[in-house]
Formats: C-alpha cells, structure tokens, sequence
C-alpha cells in the first residue's frame, strides 16, 4: 500500500546493528533496534584500547577467516573502505591512518564513533528500544514476531540478526544470537574464541610474567608452519599475549576444536640466525671468561629471561663461568632464542577474546544481500555469521559493510 513504510526490526545495536538501522531507514523503512544494554553501542567502546580502530586501509578478503572468507566480496564491495570514510567523514569523524593501516579517528577517542552514529539514528528517526532481550523470532503469515522477555512482542516486515556472538560478554555477547538463528533453520558454525591470548604448558610462567620483548611467534602443526606475525611479545602467568599472539590464535584455536595438537614457536632473538647467535655468544664467552654464564648474558637478553633460559638449556649452576661452558650448551642456549616451543593446552575464555570464530554458515545466507536463504525477509549482520577478521580494524569494517548491505536489502526487497 502507497505510505506504508517497511517495518524493519534489527537485533542487537552495535557496530553492525547500528549501520544496518541507518542504512534501511535512509532506503525508506521504519527501523526499530532492540538492544538488550540500556543504551546501543557498548561494545564500540572498547575497541583500539579505547580509541576505536574503525577500519584498515589494507582490507580485502585475504584478511577475514571462517568456511568461506570469499563471502566477504559482495558486502566489500557495496560497502567498502573507502564507502566507510566518506560515510564518517560526513558524521564529523576526521580519519587519521597510522601503522598497518589502521585507521582511527583525530580525536583519539572511541565515544567520537558512538556519539556521531547515536546522533545519525535520533535525527534519522530510529526507534531505539533499550532493555530489550530477545527471546523467540518466529515468522507468522509473512511477518515477523518477535518477543522479548519482558513479555511484550513486536511485529515486523523484515528483521536482521546483529546481536555480535559470544566475545567480550561484559558488553551483553552471550551468543544468545546463535540460539535465534538455529531456531529459525539454521547452521551454526561451532563457535570460538579468536583474537586471544594462549595458555601454554611450562614451568617458569610465574618466573617472566610481565617481560616483554619484540620477537616472532609461529604456530606449528606437525612440524609445518601454519601462521606466523611479529611484534611485541607479552609473557602471562598462564603463558604469552601481545599482537602477534592475537593475529595467530585464530589457527591454534580451530586445531585445538579439531582435536589436533598444537605448538607455539617463539623466537626471542630474530634478528640472527641460530648459527650467527652460536658465534655471538662464543665471542661474548671468550673475551669474559670468568663472568658467570647468567650475567654474561645480561645486555643481550630480558634480564629476568636469563635464568629461566638457562634452566630450559639444562644448565643448573647458573654461577659457572661462562668459559667453561661446553659447545653444546652454547648451542642449547642459542638453540632456545631462536626456536622455543611450547605445547599450547588452549586459548584464554570468552572475556579475553575479540572475536568470535564460527557463526552462522555462510552457506544459508545470500552473499549479494546478507539475506537468510530458508527464511525470507531475515538477514544477517556482523559478527554473528561465520566471517571474523584480523586484528587492526578488519572486524568493525565487516561490521559496517555487512550491517549496510543488510539494512539496504532488508529495506528494499
């Protein structure tokens, strides 16, 4: 009927929620977001340690994961890079990029995204429901019911799943979207924990929480080389973080779904070869003989690595003079600087992680329109289909560029 708008209801109000809303009331619909927070975008918050990493000029599919990364194209190229500076851009957010192409607002500040896109859905006419769980979808006559748990429902012509998955739950993630999805038809994807730091089998954790040091990390799978990013390392009590530990979690974390054994190669000393190190520390024994062998070490590696490096070569009188240690203990001591390994016994939980791996099968949605294929009129947004990024701004991007072609299509078709 000539007037009537299409009634759209999106679930869950953050990144790609949020986008979704204002690209399916732009095309002419009457959007609702129900958000079970008080308030739409919590999670924004958190992101870039606060200063909101809101996409990476370096995005194509090469940086996303799951069953089929190629999913990703279609909502790319609607909704790509350059689609999302101009669009925050006009909400008053100046872009600034900085290393690996990361790309962050002037201000610094995360709360510049969320105040520029709360504004955009007051003066767009948004309805924003807070406070509000969903419960049940269900899809009577050719309109959508949705319930929430205060007992009061709401009709629809359309709806769009954006409720995130299950990382950082402290912002309202508990997978809740997952449930709605099965519920209607669909797949999921087992679900885990990615971008998260590793807990690793060893000794001496206690020993060298806290150090930090620039090195490569490498996950191994049967003796191959399966992922591999370097940068600032970060020993924990319950093993390793830092950027290259997020950037190859994701790997570790589906062999370890699979059942397979996994194993993190550190090298802490990457700048030579186990050869040229072996050299280096016969020289440095040689002109200081009687140094013991842990001071001797002091000025080429952490301090507080020292005697934990020299028990893991097997040398227990860490007092010995450093001339006269044998050439198969240098060779040990070399050996673990450029190639230490530990068995990885799991990732950190949800709280820890960034994002979810896994999701709704990618197989069931149409990549053109986000569109779900068993049931007409629903769509898909970010995060909880089976599509996760790397670590630097791919994530959010997804968010933007699948919550817009969601809410263009769930308003127009």
């Amino acid at each position: 009927m000539i007037g009537i708008k299409k009634q759209v209801l999106i679930v869950g109000g953050g990144a790609a929620g949020m986008m979704a809303a204002i690209a399916a009331q732009r095309s002419g619909a009457a959007v609702t977001i129900l958000e079970r927070n008080p308030r739409v975008g919590k999670k924004i918050l958190a992101t870039g340690n606060g200063r909101c990493n809101f996409t990476n000029i370096h995005t194509d599919a090469a940086c996303y994961h799951g069953r089929n990364p190629h999913f990703v194209y279609s909502a790319l190229s609607a909704f790509g890079v350059q689609e999302t500076l101009d669009f925050f851009e006009e909400l008053g957010i100046a872009p600034k990029v900085e290393d690996l192409g990361k790309v962050f607002p002037m201000s610094d500040q995360a709360s510049s995204v969320l105040d520029v896109l709360r504004y955009e859905l007051n003066e767009l006419g948004v309805q924003v429901i807070g406070d509000a769980f969903v419960q049940k979808i269900k899809k009577e006559q050719g309109q959508f019911k949705v319930e929430l748990a205060n007992g009061t429902s709401l009709k629809g012509d359309s709806v769009i799943l954006a409720t995130g998955g299950k990382a950082f739950p402290a912002s309202g993630s508990d997978g809740n979207g997952f449930a709605l999805a099965e519920e209607l038809g669909h797949t999921i994807i087992p679900i885990f924990p990615a971008l998260v730091q590793l807990k690793l089998e060893g000794e001496y954790f206690q020993q060298i929480q806290g150090v930090k040091l620039v090195g490569t990390a490498e996950i191994l799978h049967r003796q191959k080389s399966v992922a591999k990013d370097r940068g600032d390392l970060l020993f924990a009590n319950y093993g390793v973080s830092g950027p290259p530990i997020l950037q190859i979690s994701r790997k570790a974390g589906a062999l370890l779904q699979a059942g397979e054994e996994v194993v993190l190669k550190l090298t802490l000393l990457d700048s030579m070869s186990k050869e040229d190190l072996t050299k280096l520390l016969f020289t440095r024994w040689q002109n200081r003989p009687i140094k013991t062998v842990e001071f001797s070490l002091v000025g080429l590696i952490n301090k507080r690595l020292i005697p934990v490096v020299l028990k893991e070569a097997g040398i227990r009188d860490l007092r010995c003079p450093a001339g006269n240690l044998a050439a198969e203990e240098r060779e040990k001591i070399a050996a673990i600087l450029t190639d230490w390994r530990f068995k990885v016994r799991g990732t950190k939980g949800w709280s820890s992680a960034q994002v979810t791996a896994g999701g709704v099968a990618t197989t069931e949605i149409n990549q053109q329109t986000m569109g779900s294929k068993i049931v007409p009129g629903l769509y898909f947004a970010g995060e909880i289909i089976d599509i996760d990024g790397q670590c630097g701004g791919f994530n959010l991007q997804w968010a933007w560029s699948s919550g817009y072609l969601a809410g263009q299509r769930a308003a127009s078709d």
